[in-house]
């Protein structure tokens, strides 16, 4: 693969197996920085920002340990077809995400990875720091 194809990694998508405990871990032991949270779906996702990383997503609804890396793509046809070319398939998607449409696959290994091109920048941020949306969690000061 080309490096031009990936333009980013854009999040660590992180499995959580106790949701409070870990939010508090990454906001208060590690002192990230919350980018916007939301308790929507069935499921608990809160967004962080640790010093010049990717946002790390925290989410009940992936299973714990895991973690898969989410890299943005400037065209997301353009680097499927490319892909596609050179073996790789889709294990699911497409699949809506708030930012764009994603793709998971995985590695020989079995490793998951998402790609995805964010025609929607700064959707879940502007979504949930709206104090009227009554789904966002970024009131857990008290977790």
């Amino acid at each position: 693969m080309s490096d031009d194809l990936f333009k980013k990694m854009a999040f660590l998508y992180v499995g959580s197996s106790d949701f409070d405990a870990d939010f508090r871990f990454y906001r208060d032991v590690l002192g990230a920085q919350l980018l916007w949270g939301f308790d929507h779906f069935g499921a608990k996702v809160a967004a962080f920002k640790l010093g010049g990383s990717p946002s790390i997503l925290i989410a009940d609804h992936l299973a714990a340990p895991s973690t898969m890396p989410i890299f943005e793509v400037d065209d997301l046809a353009l680097a499927i077809e490319q892909l596609t070319l050179k073996g790789w398939k889709a294990d699911r998607g497409p699949m809506e995400m708030p930012n764009g449409t994603c793709y998971v696959f995985q590695d020989p290994s079995g490793n998951r990875y998402a790609i995805f091109e964010d025609v929607r920048p700064l959707a879940m941020e502007n979504a949930y720091q709206d104090p009227s949306n009554i789904h966002r969690i970024l009131r857990m000061r008290s977790l």
